[in-house]
């Protein structure tokens, strides 16, 4: 019997390339994303999918309702994958900003863990993976939000993995650095959204962001497709001893390997550069 996996963020990048992977190694997948036009695409593509926004409780609850009637009420795999980037100087973010950020990148995964926990625990095996990322190690400046709720999220998964130890479950975390997906647009879509540009103090680094996230092609020399993803997500899917954490990109592995051999001022000085 094929293995039943629940994808959040299907609509594109890593949790679109993922879906279609998992379904070809023969899992059942569930596929979910925050549009109805997406999710009716998933469909139009072969895939199984329900309309779940992590920034809806309501909506995420449904979502597993139609799951678990999908599935027989066992899901054995769940990606947390969506998530968004909120740029801008913290001290510009209006508080509602960095609640809408977290309510998706942590409040929303953790109310959806949650429901799917009983029934990995009653089956005594299941699978959580964390979509982190580089920036849950490191923070880079104009990224305070999503830091913030990637650093949350890694000392999340850290305790939650404790807590299940002996259960039969096994939480994850991948942290990919720069894949090419349509974060950068959705990225711009949520700053433009709450950053009032030109009254800022940091009016000339924004207008520098801007470029970049309106900058056609791959995002930095370092950037991978999603397909750089699928190998750790199918070893922490099915190994019988899953890794804690699985770095991707060259970025993610270099700065995993500064942040314990540099002082935190010379990090410092490194992320500056690298960052604006």
């Amino acid at each position: 019997m094929s293995k039943n996996i629940l994808l959040t963020g299907c609509s594109s990048g890593i949790g679109h390339t993922a879906a279609h992977f998992f379904k070809e190694k023969g899992f059942r997948v569930i596929a979910s994303a925050r549009q109805s036009a997406d999710v009716a695409s998933l469909k139009q593509q072969g895939l199984d999918a329900v309309q779940l926004d992590l920034a809806d409780e309501a909506s995420i609850e449904t979502a597993v309702e139609q799951t678990l009637q999908l599935t027989g009420g066992r899901i054995y795999g769940l990606f947390n994958n969506g998530a968004y980037g909120q740029p801008g100087a913290l001290e510009d973010l209006p508080t509602e900003a960095l609640r809408e950020q977290f309510n998706t990148n942590l409040f929303g995964t953790h109310h959806l863990t949650r429901l799917v926990l009983p029934t990995m625990l009653a089956a005594g095996e299941g699978r959580i993976i964390q979509n982190s990322s580089v920036l849950g190690l490191v923070a880079m400046q104009y990224r305070g939000a999503y830091n913030a709720s990637k650093f949350a999220l890694e000392g999340y998964t850290d305790t939650l993995r404790l807590e299940l130890t002996g259960s039969g479950v096994y939480i994850s975390l991948l942290e990919p650095g720069p894949i090419e997906t349509r974060f950068r647009a959705n990225a711009e879509a949520a700053f433009l959204r709450h950053i009032a540009v030109e009254q800022s103090r940091h009016r000339q680094s924004y207008r520098q962001t801007l470029a970049r996230l309106q900058q056609p092609g791959p995002s930095s020399r370092f950037s991978l497709e999603p397909d750089a993803c699928m190998a750790p997500l199918l070893h922490a899917l099915t190994s019988p001893r899953p890794k804690i954490r699985y770095p991707v990109t060259r970025p993610t592995v270099m700065m995993g390997w500064l942040r314990r051999l540099l002082s935190a001022r010379a990090l410092d000085r490194l992320l500056l550069k690298a960052g604006g």
